[in-house]
């Protein structure tokens, strides 16, 4: 397929005949990441905050790199349990830096550690990173659902005002892309296309969770 025709591209049937968000296409680990994840509501600051870090580490690569190292990044960040992350020192500084399980970026780890006490000023000030990151989710009634890769956009102005709101707590690596980025994985925002298998349980799973209040 041309890369000019990828805009229009809607949904792909898989081999086992379920019909996929085109993006999806070609790796299991994708397949599995998209129906299992992507989309999901999750109200769990420790996965919140992961995932935040994650979609940081993203940032120029391939988010398959960041799929296949994720279990190290686990291994590597404590289970990304925030209140152990703050205390990371220059010694886990370099420890990280020589960690070929993860990606290798000192800006993006240093972040990772500022974003665990982030996380604890968030849970300080909202009550839960939850609280704050899900204050900022659309109206869902009026969101139009996307038909096509070309509908889904990289910035709104909801992760727009989350990132400022993030950088405000003190997380890095966290610009208005990736706060959208977050927002969609988290479930924040349901953007499977339209007539794709996943996307009414993932507004099932949706339609059950009560966001926190801050």
């Amino acid at each position: 397929m041309a890369v000019t025709d990828w805009a229009q591209v809607g949904v792909v049937a898989g081999d086992d005949g379920r019909a996929r968000c085109g993006w999806c296409v070609g790796t299991d680990d994708y397949r599995a990441y998209h129906d299992d994840e992507w989309g999901r509501p999750v109200l769990d600051d420790v996965r919140l905050y992961e995932k935040i870090c994650l979609e940081g580490f993203q940032s120029g690569l391939s988010w398959l790199t960041i799929l296949r190292k994720r279990e190290g990044f686990r291994r590597a960040f404590a289970g990304f349990d925030p209140e152990v992350v703050a205390g990371f020192g220059a010694t886990d500084v370099e420890r990280l830096l020589a960690d070929a399980g993860i990606v290798r970026h000192r800006g993006k780890i240093e972040a990772t550690i500022a974003n665990a006490g982030a996380t604890m000023e968030a849970q300080e000030r909202h009550g839960s990173l939850a609280a704050l990151v899900w204050s900022f989710e659309p109206d869902r009634a009026a969101r139009p659902v996307p038909q096509v890769m070309g509908d889904l956009v990289s910035v709104t102005p909801e992760s727009t005002a989350l990132s400022k709101a993030l950088k405000e707590l003190g997380f890095r690596f966290v610009g208005p892309t990736t706060a959208h980025a977050a927002m969609q994985s988290l479930g924040v925002v349901n953007d499977h296309l339209a007539g794709c298998a996943v996307r009414d349980g993932c507004e099932a799973d949706r339609a059950k969770v009560s966001p926190p209040a801050g």
